[in-house]
């Protein structure tokens, strides 16, 4: 390991975790790859997806649709979060298809399509209660009113109809069934005016492993294809979900210290008794969130051992106790079991830091190399 940390990204676990899920929603799969395929690598990512059975894949911006593209990644894909003067001519030319949640994106996207004089993909998102993107209220009567004449016309194809749900891994949640009925309405005023969309999609993770009543024609897979179960489990849980990622480092320091002595920033720590400490190369520069200093564990010496003190910028320290530690010696952070090994997985890193799973993978800086285990020949 060259660099001073490293993130394992195992794209058989990715692999693995489409045919999970799709042998419970019995679906076509979305695979997510916003955000860099959270933190994991898009494009390696997507093709892992797409070769264990995913249909499509979906993004939230022009740059991440095109940068899948440049990689020679053809598959159906889903952009859905643009202002209005986005390069919708460039996603049009690109055979993606682009979210609109407004008359004003819609009407951008028309212009895009005289200008270039080719037809463009659309699916329309509608607001059922997220109260964030997709139109709701008298909005959405209008919108699919517009998106109507411009598909009469030909210059839109309206190939989708969707939406996202609040709380679905709350399962029993009442939101859920307001929102699904919200979303029901929605598609009938859509194909009373006309429209008649291919893909009907509402369920995300949590909602494909555990509402049927969500999963219409395509579930959306985000947190669940990188192996976190939706649902709270920190294993594989009852789904069979395997961790596609693991943080690792390597000690660079290590010193005895006597009882009393303080530990970084603060100091918000100091030795109760004689100890021996050990310097790790990971801040919160590079994922490690501040906010779990005091709480963290990682792995290290055949034992989980925490943080203590304050996590800076670009290291943190771990108190070994009277384990023989060395310089060089290798550091799990987060990941999954292995035979002996029970490292800490990222959900417990969540729940130490106050947060989700997500935020963590995304968070983990450009300065941790990643390398990407088990990759094929090129798939688009």
């Amino acid at each position: 390991m060259s660099a001073l940390a490293e993130a394992l990204v195992d794209l058989d676990a990715v692999a693995s975790n489409v045919r999970a899920i799709t042998s419970v929603t019995g679906t076509s799969l979305m695979a997510v790859v916003k955000a860099d395929g959270f933190g994991h690598g898009a494009v390696r990512v997507a093709r892992a997806a797409l070769r264990a059975g995913a249909t499509w894949l979906g993004v939230t911006s022009v740059t991440e649709a095109l940068a899948l593209r440049d990689a020679g990644v053809t598959a159906p894909t889903l952009s859905w979060l643009h202002g209005p003067n986005d390069d919708f001519g460039t996603l049009i030319k690109s055979g993606v298809d682009v979210g609109v949640s407004t008359t004003t994106h819609l009407h951008a996207v028309a212009d895009a399509v005289h200008l270039l004089g080719v037809p463009a993909m659309v699916q329309l998102k509608a607001d059922t209660g997220l109260s964030r993107n997709g139109a709701a209220g008298d909005d959405w009567p209008e919108l699919v009113a517009w998106a109507r004449k411009y598909e009469r016309e030909g210059g839109i194809r309206v190939r989708g109809v969707w939406s996202h749900l609040v709380d679905a891994d709350l399962p029993g949640a009442p939101e859920l069934s307001r929102q699904v009925a919200t979303f029901e309405e929605a598609l009938r005023i859509a194909r009373s005016a006309g429209l008649d969309p291919d893909l009907v999609h509402l369920a995300n993770s949590a909602a494909a492993l555990s509402a049927p009543r969500t999963r219409f024609d395509l579930c959306r897979i985000g947190i669940a294809l990188y192996g976190v179960d939706p649902l709270g489990a920190t294993g594989p849980g009852e789904f069979g979900l395997h961790a596609a990622m693991t943080l690792r480092t390597s000690v660079i320091n290590v010193k005895r210290v006597p009882a009393g002595t303080g530990v970084s920033y603060g100091p918000e720590h100091v030795t109760g008794a004689p100890t021996t400490l050990a310097l790790l190369p990971l801040g919160y520069a590079d994922g490690l969130p501040r906010a779990a200093g005091g709480r963290a564990e990682v792995w290290l010496g055949g034992r989980r051992c925490p943080i203590v003190g304050r996590i800076a910028m670009d290291q943190c320290v771990v108190d070994v106790g009277n384990l023989p530690v060395a310089i060089g010696d290798p550091v799990v952070v987060f990941g999954p079991a292995e035979g002996d090994q029970s490292p800490p997985t990222v959900v417990e890193w969540a729940r130490w830091a106050g947060t989700n799973p997500h935020e963590i993978l995304t968070g983990i800086g450009a300065r941790v190399a990643r390398d990407h285990l088990h990759e094929r020949a090129r798939t688009s």
